[in-house]
């Protein structure tokens, strides 16, 4: 079990091109609440399941996950004060048995025991993540990607979505292992 605290690396993935030092692999933006519903949805997340969200920003997948659907929500966040406050709301939540930030590396964990992993990053960056997602992810295991595709996966299904109520529309894609 995870202890409520921004933790180090866990794994390491010597084999995989590592971006520069510090390097984050996606601007902090913020997804909408209702888009971050809409994922998890999509993904088919259930009660119990490991879900993992690369570059967990403020955490709002994560508390979601946790929070609504009651799955072992894990965030992984390079930026020190993201991660610092995505703690601070997990805690104020009293989430913390289920939703835990890593401070670290997004290339560098082990994605082994995802049931589902959610992803909003840039295409070049995507294309750094899934050869890491291909070695590693279990039979059976959901990517959704947010606005952007994984180029080498066909998706099982694509999901657009007109509106986010702040004007602007979204696409989700759903892949499976």
């Amino acid at each position: 079990m995870f202890k409520v605290a921004c933790l180090p690396l866990l794994f390491s993935a010597s084999s995989l091109a590592q971006p520069e030092e510090g390097e984050k692999l996606a601007p902090y933006y913020p997804t909408p609440e209702t888009i971050v519903d809409k994922m998890l949805q999509l993904g088919g997340l259930k009660a119990g399941e490991r879900v993992y969200d690369l570059g967990s920003g403020d955490g709002r997948i994560v508390i979601m996950a946790a929070e609504k659907f009651h799955a072992d929500a894990i965030g992984i966040e390079l930026d020190k004060d993201l991660c610092k406050l995505s703690m601070d709301r997990i805690r104020k939540l009293h989430l913390e048995k289920n939703a835990h930030i890593v401070n670290g590396d997004l290339l560098k964990q082990n994605y082994s025991s995802a049931d589902l992993v959610t992803v909003y990053l840039f295409p070049g960056f995507i294309d750094k993540v899934q050869p890491l997602l291909d070695q590693q992810l279990k039979k059976g295991a959901r990517v959704v990607a947010h606005d952007f595709e994984f180029k080498n996966w066909t998706p099982d299904k694509v999901q657009n979505i007109a509106d986010d109520g702040a004007g602007r529309s979204h696409t989700l894609y759903l892949y499976r292992k």
